[in-house]
């Protein structure tokens, strides 16, 4: 049985990328999960982008975040619609089925190409959609990313208005960081998007001469208090952004802290 990520109050994940892909990939995902489970999380964020060997990961995984009662999302970095502006049902599937193997009840993707898209195609790829997530039953998470197609105001409010206008509505997980690497103001985004958020992205950002970077919450240069006060307080939130010291489960622990503060504060 898929295990249930329900809002509670001031549930805290962590999306394992979070501790550097180098490492990540070196320890596995299962050997995250267990430090944010011994940390305190809630539950964790896998990404398909760290896994080495997804056959014998997922079940490993699968088997943990069930025997200790952790929320878990599958993150697939693979968009939901091509470039043509089509569908991917082969993505769709394939995220699909690791999502049941992992046990998780919430799927996390982006949009990719669906600007490229006539009303038609719009209608019957919405109908493919609805069909597949209906039957699969899982919860279907669209993340602002950074791209101009997938990761902009306009962008995702064309594709949520096309959506809720064929009887699909779709709760979006809302990244704080990357509305900065788009030139989005994030505090308007999460006015616009607010009632439609059901997970978020809680990181910081830093502005250097050439890029954004993510930073924790307390280094941000963004107002993320007041982002954060903007969206919904009864849905989970993750940690995303670098858990870097000498002791990781100390440093991991007090992000935590941070994050569920913030949300206990914004409850009060």
């Amino acid at each position: 049985m898929a295990s249930s990520l329900q809002p509670t109050g001031a549930s805290a994940l962590i999306s394992l990328t979070s501790f550097g892909n180098a490492e990540v990939r070196r320890h596995g995902q299962l050997w995250f999960a267990q430090l944010s489970q011994a940390a305190g999380a809630n539950g964790v964020e896998v990404r398909e982008e760290l896994l080495i060997d997804p056959a014998q990961e997922l079940p490993a995984l699968a088997a943990y975040v069930r025997e200790q009662q952790l929320h878990v999302v599958y993150s697939c970095p693979q968009p939901l619609f091509a470039m043509d502006g089509n569908l991917d049902t082969a993505v769709l599937q394939h995220a699909i089925a690791a999502s049941h193997t992992l046990g998780a009840s919430w799927l996390k993707m982006s949009i990719g190409g669906f600007a490229a898209q006539s009303v038609a195609h719009s209608a019957q790829g919405f109908a493919q959609l609805q069909q597949a997530i209906a039957s699969a039953q899982l919860t279907l998470l669209i993340e602002n990313d950074q791209t101009v197609a997938a990761g902009t105001v306009q962008a995702l409010q064309r594709f949520f208005d096309a959506a809720d206008a064929a009887g699909l509505a779709l709760p979006m997980t809302f990244d704080m960081g990357n509305w900065h690497y788009m030139g989005e103001c994030a505090l308007q985004a999460a006015q616009i998007f607010g009632h439609r958020v059901g997970y978020v992205h809680s990181k910081g950002v830093q502005r250097l001469p050439a890029k954004w970077v993510a930073v924790p919450l307390a280094e941000s240069a963004a107002a993320w208090r007041a982002i954060l006060r903007a969206l919904p307080s009864d849905v989970p939130r993750a940690i995303e952004y670098p858990l870097i010291g000498d002791d990781l489960l100390a440093v991991t622990r007090h992000e935590l802290a941070v994050l569920r503060n913030a949300t206990a504060l914004q409850n009060n």
